[in-house]
């Protein structure tokens, strides 16, 4: 057998692995030597993102105009929208529970934090107006995933609405998805390779002082993103879906891993699309419809984050914060991790709106922001994780109430 053949033998997963455990070791024994293998990291978040705004723009209206009864649509939106809506909700509260039991703020030095601007947040306003794009081509130019879901959206309906004279349509978007679907699967057998590269430049560049400048912080985020994804996500799908977590876990493995080396959501979403029809047995009117979606509201670690570090804030800033002060970061940080960009740090800038909420000044706002950001690298490779687990978990469970997830998996696995 050939090396070439042995490698495709192996399964992705496997080698996605492969290629994070060598990146973390290159990382740390060869730091100096990071510089020469960056292009691989930089070429595959190239080809990712090349990939995302058509994938978001065809397979959305491709799987609203498969479903074929506006009805339906309704019901796949609400549920979706809705489970997002709870997941999100927990993971807020996990993340202000881990942070006042845990305690990171107390004592942080923040004496020689450079503060760093934060620019001016969207109003709530801003960002209910700008999902309706004024012009499509722009919105596809700048990536603005909100404003390209919602006319996706409508492109689907109007598709169904049409009767026979929106077959045409269907049919090519259709053909389009199916194109997308395998130019994803070409790519992703890039995978090993741009983990191994992106993990050892973020290893090297950082080293683990993250956990050593901002030990408890780090832990933090580690231990909320463990309990949302043990807890509230397990029980999705094994508990509502009735999948085995051995399964599930398995078949994810690699966009949790593109989800950590990447630190985006809209990065892992060509991933998650293959996975969830490949791996998983979601069908693909489904997963086309709700992932899409997920990548852009589904931010289970933002979430968790925001609410973690508006109490670290808290606690580093002196301020015992009260009950009142938890509610209001409670839904702000809910409201503000929807409308947080799925891109590396976005959810750090998002924190001056929320403390502004419970009266921290713009300034201190800057100078939390600049303690952390140093250090956030590693924290966002480990918080975007638990926002790709939540936006599989979610599809998962939404196929299975809509009767589209093959059932073939009980017996190939047992928990």
């Amino acid at each position: 057998m050939t090396p070439i053949r042995a490698w495709f033998r192996i399964a992705l997963w496997k080698r996605v692995l492969g290629g994070l455990a060598l990146g973390l070791a290159f990382g740390l024994l060869w730091p100096s030597a990071t510089d020469s293998v960056a292009i691989l990291g930089d070429l595959f978040i190239r080809l990712i993102r090349m990939l995302v705004v058509p994938i978001v723009f065809v397979t959305i209206a491709a799987g609203v105009s498969s479903l074929g009864d506006p009805k339906r649509l309704g019901s796949v939106g609400g549920r979706t929208i809705g489970l997002f809506a709870v997941t999100t909700a927990i993971a807020v509260s996990v993340g202000i529970v881990v942070a006042l039991l845990v305690e990171p703020g107390i004592g942080a030095n923040l004496g020689g934090a450079e503060p760093r601007p934060l620019g001016e947040p969207k109003s709530t306003y801003d960002q209910l107006v700008g999902i309706v794009p004024t012009n499509l081509f722009e919105a596809l130019a700048a990536g603005d995933m909100l404003a390209i879901i919602f006319f996706s959206l409508l492109l689907g309906i109007g598709t169904i609405l049409a009767g026979d004279a929106g077959k045409p349509l269907a049919g090519l978007l259709q053909s389009a998805s199916g194109v997308l679907f395998q130019m994803i699967r070409v790519v992703m057998e890039a995978t090993p390779f741009g983990v191994f590269a992106l993990t050892a430049g973020a290893i090297a560049a950082n080293g683990l002082a993250v956990f050593t400048n901002i030990g408890l912080l780090a832990l933090c985020v580690v231990l909320g993103s463990v309990i949302q994804i043990a807890l509230v996500h397990s029980a999705l799908v094994r508990g509502i879906a009735g999948m085995p977590l051995k399964f599930f876990f398995r078949g994810i493995v690699d966009a949790l891993a593109v989800a950590f080396s990447t630190s985006s959501s809209s990065a892992t979403l060509p991933v998650a699309l293959r996975v969830a029809r490949d791996n998983l047995g979601i069908a693909p009117a489904i997963a086309s419809t709700v992932l899409p979606i997920g990548a852009s509201i589904g931010k289970d670690g933002t979430a968790m984050y925001v609410g973690l570090l508006s109490v670290f804030s808290l606690q580093a800033l002196g301020i015992t914060p009260d009950a009142g002060m938890l509610v209001i970061i409670f839904l702000t940080a809910a409201l503000a991790a929807f409308g947080t960009a799925p891109i590396p740090s976005a959810s750090l800038f998002m924190l001056a709106a929320v403390l502004n909420a419970v009266g921290v000044t713009t300034e201190q706002a800057a100078l939390i922001v600049g303690f952390i950001l140093p250090f956030d690298r590693l924290l966002d490779m480990t918080r975007t994780v638990p926002s790709a687990c939540a936006n599989l978990a979610v599809t998962t469970t939404v196929a299975h109430w809509e009767s589209d997830l093959d059932r073939s998996f009980r017996a190939k696995d047992a928990v």
